[in-house]
């Protein structure tokens, strides 16, 4: 199913999210989640064109694993992969900023090996995911940290503990 996010007054940004595989059903508030996350991190970050748009496909291993070799030459899953848009050339066009794949059994799986919910391994992914659309990346260590202690801030401004506390104990 695709749905839209609704608009809101602080945020005019456009969630839309196609779930497509039935895992996802046992995670029924997953759209959600992922809508939620992506407006408050494109509201903390502060540089996205408000007007701009976002998908999201919620898959399975198996698509992003399809993903992930046509892509990026690695065949294997992976839990979330991002796909910026390049510039339209239409400055009256809504920017679209790019595609972002999550997939159900790994987010699943490191949410249970990491000890915290599925939904909050979900919103930081998600929150991942869009900070590439918007050029951060964590090739170097410093990008990493610079990356990482922004999805930190997003995910608090959420209520979300740091996922990276216990890496870095």
């Amino acid at each position: 199913m695709t749905t839209a996010s609704p608009r809101t007054a602080a945020q005019d940004l456009t969630v839309d999210v196609l779930t497509e595989s039935p895992l996802w059903d046992a995670e029924p508030g997953a759209e959600a989640v992922v809508r939620r996350a992506i407006t408050q991190a494109a509201a903390v970050e502060g540089s996205a064109d408000p007007a701009a748009e976002v998908s999201v496909l919620l898959c399975d291993d198996a698509v992003i694993a399809a993903l992930n070799a046509r892509w990026r030459g690695r065949d294997e899953p992976t839990n979330v992969l991002s796909f910026p848009a390049p510039p339209t050339g239409d400055p009256a066009a809504p920017a679209h900023l790019g595609d972002i794949a999550i997939a159900c059994e790994t987010v699943i799986r490191e949410a249970r090996e990491q000890g915290q919910p599925v939904t909050q391994h979900l919103a930081h992914l998600a929150v991942h995911g869009f900070l590439h659309l918007l050029g951060y990346d964590h090739v170097t260590d410093g990008e990493a940290e610079r990356m990482e202690r922004l999805e930190r801030e997003i995910l608090a401004s959420l209520g979300i503990p740091d996922p990276y506390a216990s890496r870095d104990a």
